[in-house]
């Protein structure tokens, strides 16, 4: 029973954090910097629409729920591919470590790339010769823990920077998630608060303009360098609560479901479901329903299907793929592959 006390204060803490700078009608879509961080990673995770945060038992969880690897026996990596919308290319790759009783470690990269754009201006429309490219990253340190054997916590601290043409800007955040094996067999509670952290402002040598500080007197330098300043925007906060339930636990059958309600900082609240079917520990089937309820919201269905091979020397690879529906935007595809050593 303390166990369960302890989840929901945590909880109780996490949740009015997730509501900073967040008002109760207004939902700020479009007033957060770095809106990568809100693309989800694995197609696992994504087959299953998002919902995710109560069964994290692979190396994505250092993304869903960085407590989930405090559970990983193994080490494991990842490699994640996207075909985002408008040809945007999202790649995530993460690697983990397990220290026995000392908890796991694990580190991340995450990339998004636009390609190169030409420089167009008003007297050039079709281009000036240049060219320009924008681009997203983010490094991850992540460790978590098991406190008992039902409850776990864990942390992932990451550097975030945003780049296009010669500005850019930095930022530092942490996630910070708990999973609760409840007593009832195949049952579990997860809970995460991601992206809490600094604000952004762009910065760099493309706000740099030339500035005449008097226009009215003659004979001053009206060639005087002046800097641009930018508005700070605050990192796309999330609150994410899960419930999974092992439906079906067979030797050769395994259905999970789940259930993740979502409270973000730049959105209104909306609703994850997805399900899992695993036979022989081996074949997959995954299918889900991300942003139920969300306001004007493009996402919806999605589908995904894995296979778990052993390779040489005792390594096992996991390949996934998802496809999800984004309804007027169509759909985008994700491929990964997980290996573990």
């Amino acid at each position: 029973m303390r166990i369960i006390k302890s989840f929901f204060v945590i909880v109780l803490v996490l949740l009015p954090l997730s509501r900073v700078q967040c008002g109760n009608d207004v939902t700020n879509v479009g007033t957060t910097a770095a809106p990568f961080l809100e693309i989800g990673v694995g197609a696992r995770a994504i087959g299953m629409g998002g919902a995710f945060v109560a069964t994290a038992n692979d190396v994505s969880a250092m993304y869903w729920n960085p407590a989930g690897v405090a559970g990983l026996k193994r080490v494991q990596a990842v490699f994640v591919h996207t075909d985002w919308l408008v040809d945007i290319s999202y790649d995530y790759a993460g690697l983990v470590f397990p220290l026995m009783q000392y908890g796991t470690i694990g580190l991340n990269l995450t990339a998004l790339n636009m390609g190169e754009m030409k420089v167009r201006t008003i007297d050039h429309p079709e281009g000036t010769g240049e060219y320009f490219d924008a681009s997203d990253m983010a490094i991850g340190l992540s460790y978590g823990i098991h406190i008992t054997n039902r409850f776990a916590i864990g942390f992932n601290f990451k550097f975030i920077q945003q780049t296009i043409w010669k500005e850019h800007a930095r930022g530092f955040a942490v996630d910070i998630g708990t999973l609760y094996q409840t007593p009832w067999k195949g049952f579990r509670i997860g809970a995460a608060l991601t992206n809490f952290g600094t604000d952004m402002q762009m910065s760099g040598n493309d706000l740099l303009v030339y500035h005449d500080i008097d226009p009215y007197q003659m004979g001053n330098n009206d060639h005087i360098f002046a800097e641009l300043s930018t508005d700070s925007w605050p990192l796309p906060l999330n609150f994410q609560l899960g419930l999974a339930y092992d439906a079906l636990q067979m030797e050769n059958h395994l259905l999970t479901l789940e259930v993740d309600a979502m409270h973000p900082i730049d959105n209104s609240e909306s609703i994850n479901l997805g399900m899992e079917y695993g036979f022989l520990k081996r074949y997959f089937l995954r299918a889900g329903y991300r942003n139920l309820f969300l306001r004007n919201g493009e996402e919806g269905l999605t589908l995904g299907a894995g296979v778990n091979l052993g390779l040489f020397g005792g390594i096992h690879a996991a390949f996934d793929y998802a496809y999800a529906d984004f309804g007027r935007l169509q759909n985008t595809q994700r491929f990964s592959i997980v290996l573990r050593f």
